[in-house]
């Protein structure tokens, strides 16, 4: 027998409780529990004895066909997609508002138009004229995409089983509608509806299907995190407003790698591929200034040298000092600078520390401690490291450092960029055109930067 009951879900993180209070109790955000219709539970098991279809089981060693791909014609993007959009998968692209999703969507859109590929363009934010307008400033007045301004799903799929698509996208899946859902656009009954609908006519179909998702204050893609399970493929678009640089990077990717980056740069005329990342986020470095670090950061398998910068400012005695950091983590920092204190000498502990990552990246790679670490002694004891050199190595809390994945690919990022020496940890092989120096522990490249025997 089935019964439905009404539920409270969290807007936030998705999770459901049959009784209202002020805090999610999973996520712990506070007022985002909403009333929503409960879905219809069964009380009862399967009746075998009245039916139900014998699956044809398959064996690992069958042969299997590769999927086949769709180049967008941007280099970036295919590359952060592992080699371009699949026929019948389901991509979810998010970012933060003004990042640029719309236009790096609607380029890949009117590329992919021109080369002979049958696209739609939803968006239930803006109206067919703005998405036009947007397109001529781009550059792709004349390319032959479909567009249309629709929230409800069912309209959107009448509309598509009409005209078959190879390349559908949806902008966003916050504003659809579901008519078979009681609830408001957004929330997250509507959202796993919806995208629900539209992921089972991208598999039908053969059509690859894109979702521009909204995301929440800290950075995450907004609605039910069973949404990034749905697809097939996330994808993350990072980068500050303020910076032209913007990073597209994969989460998730079921037919590829994940950790895959493209690297673009906003200008006039839309967003334009950067192929060569590692010279862009040292354009206009100053040399031999204190504080400053080059190193070589591992994306997936594309090497990205970037500058760490660190500033050390002596407070006065009975001062608290602040730790401030952009681009990387901030508990990480203050690992290094215990580790520098405890293990090596340094009493930085009533200096201001201040720590960027030039260009508005952002390093998830461990191998950045030992580059954070002589950036800190640079700017502490205010001796510039070599303006030649990168440096790279993941630190222990005992103060070892310890060895890198892919030491010789960085390495030779770095020749190619006219680098000479490569400071990391022991036992690394030099490449041609750059030599290397080793440390055990960190004291060793204390002892090196403070010229001690």
């Amino acid at each position: 027998m089935a019964k439905a009951k009404r539920q409270y879900v969290c807007q936030n993180c998705g999770s459901a409780t049959y009784r209202w209070q002020g805090q999610c109790a999973d996520c712990g955000e506070w007022n985002t529990l909403v009333e929503e219709a409960g879905e219809t539970v069964f009380s009862a098991k399967h009746d075998l004895s009245k039916g139900g279809r014998t699956l044809v089981l398959e064996t690992l060693d069958a042969d299997s066909k590769m999927p086949d791909r769709m180049l967008c014609g941007i280099a970036e993007f295919d590359r952060a997609l592992g080699g371009g959009f699949v026929a019948g998968s389901a991509t979810l692209i998010g970012g933060d508002p003004g990042i640029g999703k719309s236009t790096l969507l609607l380029q890949a859109a009117g590329r992919l138009a021109k080369s002979g590929k049958s696209v739609v363009y939803i968006s239930g934010e803006e109206a067919a004229a703005q998405v036009r307008l947007r397109a001529q400033r781009l550059g792709l007045g004349d390319a032959p995409v479909a567009l249309a301004s629709a929230t409800s799903v069912r309209d959107i799929l009448a509309t598509l089983d009409r005209k078959s698509a190879d390349f559908v996208v949806i902008d966003s899946i916050q504003t659809m509608h579901s008519d078979l859902i009681d609830s408001a656009p957004g929330t997250v009954s509507q959202v796993r509806a919806s995208a629900q609908e539209l992921i089972r006519y991208a598999k039908d179909g053969g059509a690859a299907i894109v979702l521009v998702g909204h995301v929440t204050k800290d950075g995450t893609i907004a609605g039910p995190r069973v949404l990034e399970h749905m697809v097939d493929t996330v994808l993350a678009f990072e980068g500050e407003r303020s910076h032209q640089y913007r990073i597209l990077r994969a989460v998730k990717n079921r037919f590829g790698g994940t950790d895959e980056i493209g690297v673009f740069a906003m200008g006039e005329e839309g967003l334009g591929e950067v192929s060569n990342p590692s010279s862009l986020f040292l354009t206009d470095r100053s040399r031999d200034v204190p504080g400053s670090v080059v190193f070589p950061a591992l994306e997936g398998t594309r090497p990205v040298l970037v500058e760490v910068q660190a500033l050390t400012v002596r407070l006065a005695s009975g001062a608290t000092p602040r730790r401030a950091v952009v681009g990387w983590d901030s508990g990480r920092l203050a690992m290094v600078l215990a580790v520098l204190e405890a293990r090596c000498g340094l009493q930085m502990g009533a200096a201001e520390v201040y720590l960027n990552i030039a260009g508005g990246y952002r390093l998830t790679d461990p191998a950045a401690d030992l580059a954070v670490a002589a950036a800190l002694i640079s700017a502490f004891t205010e001796r510039p490291v070599p303006a030649d050199a990168i440096v790279f190595g993941e630190l222990s809390l005992s103060g070892e450092v310890r060895q890198v994945s892919h030491d010789g690919l960085r390495l030779r990022e770095a020749a190619k960029l006219g680098f000479s020496t490569g400071w990391g940890p022991k036992g690394m092989k030099a490449v041609k055109g750059i030599s290397v120096s080793g440390f055990g522990r960190l004291g060793e490249l204390v002892d090196l930067m403070l010229g001690r025997d």
